[in-house]
């Protein structure tokens, strides 16, 4: 019998990666190997995002509105931006807003202890109350936390353990 009659194929000799990465590729995935072929998919989807948010751009430029387009690099530095959010607030919620920024102003920043200034970096406390602190302020009273432990544990204690009441008598 000959070979073409019994239905078996000579295989393909393996293909390397059309990239030059040096593993073997495949007719399914471009002559690419899989990586390869997967950041290639990767490049052109964040080329359509980006050509579709151009003409977006571009769309609402020319809609007639007085919008101008600036291009090029910010450099912002994300721990000086903070969001606020006023929504009508008393003249109590005021004072407390002043004296957390004292607390803050007088720290100077994240990395510091809010009672004595003292720089902390990584090995910083955290509290309850929300505040970084060194190793002699870290306790609670050391600093004159605000946070109620009581209510906390109290609070905690209620939520693991619902009250459960029998009825008295069974109904029939």
């Amino acid at each position: 019998m000959e070979h073409n009659e019994t239905d078996c194929q000579a295989q393909e000799r393996p293909i390397l990666c059309i990239n030059n990465c040096g593993f073997f590729g495949s007719s399914a995935t471009m002559n690419m190997c899989s990586k390869c072929h997967k950041d290639m998919i990767l490049k052109q989807e964040q080329a359509k995002l980006a050509l579709s948010s151009i003409d977006n751009l571009a769309n609402a430029g020319s809609s007639g509105g007085n919008d101008h387009i600036v291009s090029g690099n910010a450099d912002v530095d994300a721990g000086s931006v903070e969001p606020k959010l006023c929504l009508g607030q008393s003249s109590s919620d005021s004072g407390a807003a002043d004296m957390v920024a004292k607390a803050k102003a007088k720290a100077g920043g994240p990395n510091r202890c809010t009672a004595c200034g003292k720089r902390v970096g990584l090995t910083g406390f955290s509290c309850r109350c929300g505040n970084v602190f060194c190793a002699t302020h870290r306790y609670s009273d050391e600093h004159d936390c605000q946070f109620d432990y009581r209510r906390a544990g109290q609070d905690a204690i209620a939520k693991a353990n619902p009250i459960v009441k029998a009825e008295k008598l069974d109904k029939i």
